[in-house]
């Protein structure tokens, strides 16, 4: 049962995680975006690259 509750507590720190890099990135002005090379259109492949490796 610990390891259950252990796997779900993680995968939600990790969509928590997730999502704050999406947010992060969506928000971001067009000039912040550009000078760090990314466009915010790739806040979510960005965030899951980053959260999950792949």
């Amino acid at each position: 049962m610990k390891g259950l509750i252990n796997t779900l507590r993680n995968a939600a720190q990790k969509h928590a995680a997730y999502r704050r890099i999406v947010n992060e990135i969506s928000t971001m002005s067009a000039r912040e975006a550009d000078d760090l090379g990314i466009a915010r259109t790739d806040a979510h492949r960005i965030a899951h690259q980053a959260i999950y490796g792949y």
